[in-house]
């Protein structure tokens, strides 16, 4: 039921961009070395892992949507495969206006970097290539276009369209509502950037850099620095990690080759393996060189924790954006009149209310909204309850 996150996945062309989208979704979307591998956005589905709370009422769930595998619950989230980055993007060139409003469209970005160097500002193969031009280069497609969509709004704020009593931060609003931005949150921007609430007094710079807080806050980032089962790729991760520039990313460690190659070896029952575990068994029937592969792999999961691609998904949610998982209650502590058990886990925005959780339940839950229950303690809680993460909440409503 919480298909309500999308999650864009950037990258420029060969930097293994497909191969986290079918790790994450297990699609076959082409795989390739060359530009436009993807012309139009795949949507797929992917997971985000959040301890069940069943056991803990010594109960088994029965998800209606993603699963559950010993415990931990397989929530379904939206993954949306970017296409066509590439140097001047944000003035049209390639896929540009495409690929911008198909960005658009997503709440946090992951960016998926070859950390080892072989791929150049056009995807083609090279050795030695710095992964912080791929980072800034993002940053900057981005920014340019924020800074057209702002230059558009000063220009309206100036000729005159607006009355004497509107303030700047309304016309921007308005002119950066595709973003999902507020009066309120542009008005906080402005003083954080501190340029003062006259346009007319503001400079190249102090634009660009309204525009870069305005892209930061509205699209916010997580590096997923693919290719680290490469030596180069461990080196450059441990530079740029040490490096003061880049401490308002997160950048998480990443192959999603291994990950594909251990959920194929899975699903063919060779090995037993979960999804973003740190560990998986062979189980089945190996030649020795698959063998000597899938050894390789584990002294990676050794090394990092895990292959990576649940993690960037789990912190572009959890740790990011900062969504909470809830799970409906039902009339009898966990179950609904069908007899399922904790069939729904929804995500919600952080801070929500117990009201507002009504909401995202149905609209006419919200409405007729009483109070809901805590299934944990039986404690009723108000309308303005702020939802916890993997609360278990009955909402008693007049609908």
């Amino acid at each position: 039921m919480s298909t309500s996150y999308r999650i864009g996945l950037v990258g420029k062309p060969s930097v293994g961009k497909s191969s986290f989208f079918n790790a994450a979704t297990m699609n076959d979307v082409p795989e390739g070395a060359y530009p436009f591998t993807t012309i139009d956005p795949s949507v797929g589905e992917a997971y985000a892992r959040v301890d069940c709370a069943a056991p803990e009422f010594d109960e088994e769930c029965t998800p209606s949507v993603g699963y559950c595998d010993h415990g931990t619950r397989f929530v379904p989230t939206k993954l949306v495969d970017v296409a066509g980055l590439i140097p001047g993007a944000h003035e049209g060139n390639g896929l540009g206006n495409q690929f911008l409003s198909d960005l658009n469209e997503t709440d946090v970005l992951v960016h998926v970097v070859d950390f080892s160097g072989k791929t150049d500002a056009e995807g083609e193969p090279t050795e030695g290539h710095d992964p912080r031009d791929d980072i800034a280069f993002l940053e900057e497609e981005l920014d340019q276009w924020y800074l057209g969509v702002l230059e558009k709004g000063i220009e309206r704020y100036e000729t005159g369209y607006t009355t004497e009593d509107d303030a700047i931060e309304e016309e921007l609003a308005e002119q950066m509502s595709a973003f999902k931005t507020s009066e309120d949150e542009i008005k906080r921007l402005i003083r954080r950037v501190d340029v003062g609430f006259d346009p007319a007094a503001w400079d190249e710079a102090d634009q660009l850099e309204l525009a870069r807080e305005i892209r930061k806050e509205t699209k916010p980032m997580v590096i997923a620095a693919n290719k680290m089962d490469t030596p180069e790729a461990q080196a450059n991760y441990e530079e740029i990690t040490d490096d003061p520039d880049y401490d308002h990313l997160t950048i998480v460690p990443c192959s999603a080759h291994a990950e594909k190659a251990l959920k194929s070896a899975d699903k063919a029952g060779v090995v037993d393996y979960r999804p973003g575990d740190g560990e998986f068994e062979i189980t089945g029937d190996v030649s020795g060189e698959q063998e000597q592969g899938l050894e390789q792999i584990r002294d990676f999961l050794e090394e990092f924790g895990a292959t990576g691609v649940q993690a960037a998904l789990e912190t572009a949610l959890f740790d990011v954006l900062g969504v909470t998982p809830v799970f409906p209650g039902g009339a009898n502590g966990l179950g609904n009149e069908r007899g399922e058990v904790l069939p729904d886990c929804y995500l919600i925005p952080p801070n929500s209310t117990a009201e507002e959780f009504a909401y995202s339940l149905h609209s006419d839950i919200g409405d007729g909204f009483l109070h809901a229950i805590d299934c944990r303690t039986n404690r009723q809680l108000g309308k303005d309850y702020e939802v916890e993460s993997r609360d278990v909440i009955e909402v008693i409503t007049t609908n």
